[in-house]
């Protein structure tokens, strides 16, 4: 197969420029990054979170770097043990998801809005959903680079794949701007699992009169899952068009989703400012998508090359998108009439 030929041993692949790296990582590296994730979502939820309360600008913005600073150290862990070519894989991989999620960040405050979720409540809220989330990742990209090294035709199908929403997003808009708990499934949901409307503190089950019932939180859970699988359907062949590697793949998906409860309460309600979010992710879908096309007929973009087209794109986007913002206010405030000084 086309691809298991590209696919060279780590010192291959480092000394030949290969394609994708090929690590062997042991199941106690394994052990070692699955127990640091489960230990930094036990202090998130059990220290840093325990009680309910609505965080501050100021601390979301803290644990949004520190979150960032998490994610690059790790991100260093790898190029220290595997060299460059992982690092720059790892990097790339993260930066992708973060990018792409985004858009659930803002998707997530449509929802938690929809349902009238307390400001104190959210966070526990997307704590279980970042769970879930980073169960099915693991199932999405286990089969993905499954499929990839047993039928290669499946990098044209991703990358095809990619470019049409990438063509969607541009020409299409948004389609996640209709409101998302008006819909069969959440319907089915609430027929499906005994459910009450009222609200228990942070829990997802209550008991009322003898019966254990759901509350309005896990319809809001379930619907946060439901959101990330199908972001996932783009975010999963994005991040496999720069690396195959299991270990890289799935780590970095796991630092970027668990950085993003801190960016939701910082952006949650700044989505008017990011005018051009949506062109500059149809520039990085499209990028990739093109990338995974071209692996297909051996045609190799090198790491730091993706790498800088991400960062330079996401930065566009935000740059040009706070350029219009600050144009509009003073737009604005040159139109308001002059204040009687009388």
């Amino acid at each position: 197969m086309l691809v298991h030929r590209r696919v060279l041993s780590f010192a291959q692949s480092s000394e030949t420029g290969g394609n994708f790296v090929d690590l062997d990582v042991s199941a106690a590296t394994w052990a070692v990054a699955l127990a640091v994730i489960a230990s930094l979502l036990l202090i998130d939820i059990l220290v840093l979170h325990r009680k309910p309360k609505v965080p501050t600008v100021r601390r979301a913005a803290l644990e949004t770097i520190s979150w960032l600073l998490v994610g690059a150290t790790f991100g260093v862990v790898v190029l220290a043990a595997w060299g460059g070519r992982a690092g720059g894989e790892w990097f790339s991989g993260y930066l992708i998801e973060y990018s792409l999620s985004i858009d659930n960040v803002f998707v997530w405050a449509i929802i938690l809005s929809h349902f009238k979720v307390p400001s104190n409540y959210q966070h526990r809220v997307l704590f279980w959903g970042v769970f879930g989330a980073l169960v099915m990742r693991a199932g999405f990209i286990f089969a993905g680079i499954a499929l990839v090294n047993r039928f290669e035709i499946t990098l044209v199908v991703f990358g095809a794949f990619l470019l049409y929403t990438a063509v969607k997003l541009v020409l299409g808009g948004d389609d996640h701007e209709s409101n998302p708990a008006d819909s069969k499934f959440m319907a089915f949901v609430n027929r499906l699992v005994p459910s009450t409307d009222q609200l228990d503190g942070q829990r997802l089950f209550t008991r009322i009169n003898g019966k254990r019932l759901a509350t309005p939180l896990f319809a809001v859970l379930v619907l946060v899952e439901l959101t990330d699988v199908l972001f996932a359907v783009d975010s999963v062949p994005a991040v496999l068009a720069v690396s195959s590697e299991q270990f890289i793949v799935f780590t970095s998906n796991a630092f970027a989703i668990m950085g993003l409860r801190s960016l939701y309460f910082l952006l949650a309600d700044m989505r008017a400012r990011f005018s051009y979010l949506q062109e500059g992710l149809a520039i990085i879908l499209a990028f990739v998508g093109v990338k995974m096309i071209l692996t297909f007929f051996d045609v190799h973009i090198e790491t730091w090359i993706s790498l800088l087209v991400i960062a330079l794109v996401m930065l566009a986007s935000v740059g040009f998108s706070l350029r219009d913002t600050r144009d509009d206010t003073i737009a604005i405030t040159e139109e308001l009439p002059p204040t009687d000084e009388r």
